[in-house]
């Protein structure tokens, strides 16, 4: 049996004090692997802090080039050890190496890296203003202090605490970082966080930077992330384990960033199912599949209209689930919180259609799921009815009007996304024009004529949205540099001469620099990712 270690204060060593140990499982199998792997306890913790607040200003202090080495060199890394990274996501969740981790989630971690190192060598995330007139200047700078991730288990790489977009983010904010990995895929965690130590030592910047532990008893995840001497807190995964970092985390004064729970509403108005029905139909089943499901942008409700298109709409859908295989869950955990959420469902009122069982046999398995049910009890009943069921499951809501469904988009709790189906012509127009305002202030991205599951890395990327999707609507998780934000505070300069002042307020020619002077102020220029 392995015994690994963990990368505390710039080392790989033996935890400082051990809790236990755990040995992740192969969900497609249900074989516990051999590997065990350390379970840190307050020791741990004490040493990243004391590490992590030691560096945090030697950090803050760092040329944005060497930090654009450091990413560049770490996404090299990444790419180059892509095979065995693949192959241990594969293992470690279920899911395909073709397509989903070798032509998908590897390139998009990478290129999120690259993007990070040209936003990290241009400064544009500084978001500089200078105020000529009031000799006030005003800049977005490091926290000073250490930010802790905690890794999601659908993502293993692009989502990583140690490679995803949380740790880019606050490592181009000049921030160590401390990363919790997710105990789903521990294997493929160290192998990133080694590279990210390779990558720290090749760029010259303080092997502080990044520290790395595998798993904590919940009650020292809490711990952590209440003390003052932690600048954020970065957190993808369940509302229940996200509402109690956040608990803890207010206490403290320090900010937590946490995406959670989503269902992703799509409408479909009936122009949209007289032009392109079928179509729609196929659209939304491998929206619903992808990742088994286990996407937090899967559409996991559908508002559709009643009478005889809606009907056949709904039978192309059940074809479809009814002939779909056996899904692999992530854990055994998901299985169990994937029933418990149907059990909910249906108390509530909604009706099995298709599924809704485990399947017997090796690994974490579960039937492609639709429920149904009439509008106006979803409507009575939208508490327990927008519960999320992690997995392949999707509620397929009839209702009689476009009325009755802009009354219950009113009912939806905050939201990542939201569709609207349409047709082409101004048949939906008024349709369209009733709900999307409703849906509009419930969801951090609203999306046409496209189901919800992909997320671009992109500057106009909204990953994000209104509570309980996030716990502050003006954030996101993906795209930079906004994303950025979440790990910087605003440092303001009040008649402080030139020679004092941080490069990016310095007074500048407007072509091609960070500023330029509008009514006497200088704000930032037009700076994309590219």
């Amino acid at each position: 049996m392995i015994k690994h270690r963990v990368l505390i204060a710039g080392h790989w060593q033996a935890p400082c004090n051990v809790l236990g140990f755990f040995n992740a499982v192969a969900p497609a199998t249900g074989k516990v692997f051999e590997s065990m792997f350390p379970i840190s306890g307050h020791a741990d913790i004490e040493a990243m802090l004391e590490a992590g607040t030691r560096v945090a200003p030697i950090l803050a202090a760092t040329h944005p080039e060497n930090i654009a080495i450091f990413l560049d060199t770490y996404a090299d890394g990444i790419e180059h050890a892509g095979i065995k990274l693949c192959t241990f996501a594969h293992e470690e969740t279920g899911l395909p190496i073709e397509p989903r981790f070798n032509t998908v989630e590897l390139p998009r971690t990478v290129d999120q890296m690259h993007q990070a190192a040209r936003i990290s060598r241009d400064m544009s995330w500084t978001n500089p203003v200078i105020d000529t007139r009031l000799n006030l200047r005003a800049c977005f700078a490091p926290l000073n202090k250490p930010v802790v991730i905690f890794g999601p288990n659908n993502f293993p790489l692009a989502f990583n605490a140690v490679a995803g977009s949380d740790f880019v983010s606050a490592i181009v904010a000049r921030n160590p970082v401390i990363a919790k990995a997710h105990p789903s895929h521990p294997q493929t965690s160290q192998l990133l966080a080694e590279i990210a130590h390779a990558a720290l030592i090749k760029s010259d910047l303080p092997v502080e930077t990044v520290q790395f532990v595998y798993h904590m008893p919940s009650e020292l995840g809490l711990t952590l992330v209440s003390d003052r001497r932690v600048g954020a807190v970065g957190f993808t995964g369940s509302r229940n384990g996200g509402l109690a970092i956040k608990a803890a985390a207010d206490k403290a004064g320090v900010p937590a960033y946490l995406e959670m729970a989503s269902i992703n509403p799509v409408f479909v108005l009936s122009g949209a199912l007289l032009e392109y029905g079928a179509t729609l139909a196929q659209d939304f089943f491998t929206s619903c599949m992808l990742g088994n499901g286990q996407f937090c942008t899967r559409p996991g409700l559908i508002v559709l209209p009643s009478g005889h298109d809606g009907e056949v709409f709904v039978t192309e859908i059940i074809k479809r689930f009814t002939s779909a295989p056996d899904c692999i869950l992530l854990s055994r955990g998901v299985q169990d919180n994937l029933m418990q959420s149907l059990d909910t469902l249906l108390a509530a009122g909604a009706q099995l259609v298709v599924g809704g069982k485990r399947v017997d046999g090796e690994g974490f398995r579960f039937r492609p799921t639709l429920l149904r049910v009439p509008a106006a009890t979803f409507i009575a009943h939208p508490n327990s009815l927008q519960s999320e069921a992690f997995g392949p499951v999707s509620l397929l809501v009839v209702a009689e009007s476009v009325e009755q469904m802009a009354t219950l988009a009113a009912t939806l709790e905050g939201n990542l996304t939201g569709t609207i189906y349409s047709a082409s012509d101004a048949y939906d127009d008024e349709g369209y024009a009733l709900i999307a305002p409703i849906l509009r202030a419930r969801v951090g991205r609203l999306l046409n004529n496209k189901m919800p599951t992909g997320v671009a890395v992109s500057a106009a990327m909204n990953h994000g949205g209104p509570y309980p999707a996030t716990v502050h609507p003006m954030f996101t998780s993906v795209g930079l540099p906004a994303a950025i934000h979440r790990f910087v505070a605003l440092h303001s300069y009040d008649a402080v001469r030139p020679d004092r002042l941080p490069p990016e307020l310095h007074n500048r020619n407007p072509n091609g620099s960070l500023q330029r002077l509008i009514d006497g102020i200088w704000t930032t220029a037009d700076i994309t990712s590219g």
